[in-house]
């Protein structure tokens, strides 16, 4: 742990009498509204878009690199705008191939004390920065009209079980979910299907249906492309 951790847990735990913390939490919810504000009045004039997660760590020489480009740029071939974390990584990717195909290229960026800054690919007037979490994703969720999860850690693994959880309880439209990489999603799925399917019934056999998993960018675009083709694009709540 270091000493900047320890300074966090101290001043957390620190005496604080009851108007100081009502203070805080006031200009606390006017600081989250403004960022709510901000993404709800920018996304609402993007239109449809698709969102693609992965991770931050991802080298441009990564075949999931090359991947992550690809299907957005073929996504926005079709007319959809490419939302990422706009981030490095497969986020850097994502927008990447979104600006190569001429479409919206998206950023929704965390603003981190050591790590995250915008790439160079989101267009300038589509960057928005969040200091919140829940915000940022409360903006993902609404906005995008697909999810492609590539290869990532625990943020995407977040983000991916949030969609799936909020699809299942019937709080968001039944929107397509995409996992690219058989071969890196396949220990989860089989822990998934195994475990919480079989062994413990903590899911039911249909939920398995709220996803898919493809190894190539035509079949991720493929899936989106089909499914709205039933559907009207809107945003999700």
């Amino acid at each position: 742990m270091t000493n900047q951790d320890e300074d966090k847990i101290r001043k957390a735990f620190a005496a604080k009498d009851w108007n100081d913390i009502k203070a805080a939490d006031s200009w606390q919810i006017f600081k989250i509204m403004s960022e709510f504000v901000e993404g709800f009045e920018k996304m609402s004039r993007i239109g449809p878009c698709v969102s693609i997660f992965g991770s931050a760590r991802t080298k441009t020489s990564n075949p999931y690199y090359k991947l992550a480009e690809e299907i957005a740029f073929k996504l926005t071939r079709e007319g959809y705008g490419v939302i990422s974390g706009g981030g490095p990584g497969i986020m850097e990717a994502a927008n990447k191939g979104a600006k190569a195909g001429g479409g919206k290229s998206v950023g929704l960026n965390i603003v981190l004390p050591f790590e995250q800054s915008s790439n160079l690919f989101v267009d300038n007037d589509k960057n928005i920065n969040f200091d919140y979490f829940f915000v940022r994703k409360t903006i993902f969720l609404k906005y995008s009209q697909g999810f492609i999860a590539m290869p990532g850690g625990f943020g995407t693994l977040d983000e991916l079980f949030e969609a799936i959880t909020l699809i299942q309880t019937n709080k968001v439209a039944h929107f397509p979910i995409v996992l690219v990489g058989k071969k890196y999603w396949e220990g989860l799925l089989n822990w998934v299907k195994q475990t919480m399917l079989l062994e413990e019934n903590n899911i039911s056999e249909k939920d398995l249906e709220l996803f898919k998993v493809v190894e190539t960018a035509d079949e991720a675009v493929s899936i989106i492309n089909e499914f709205y083709s039933k559907y009207l694009l809107k945003p999700n709540f």
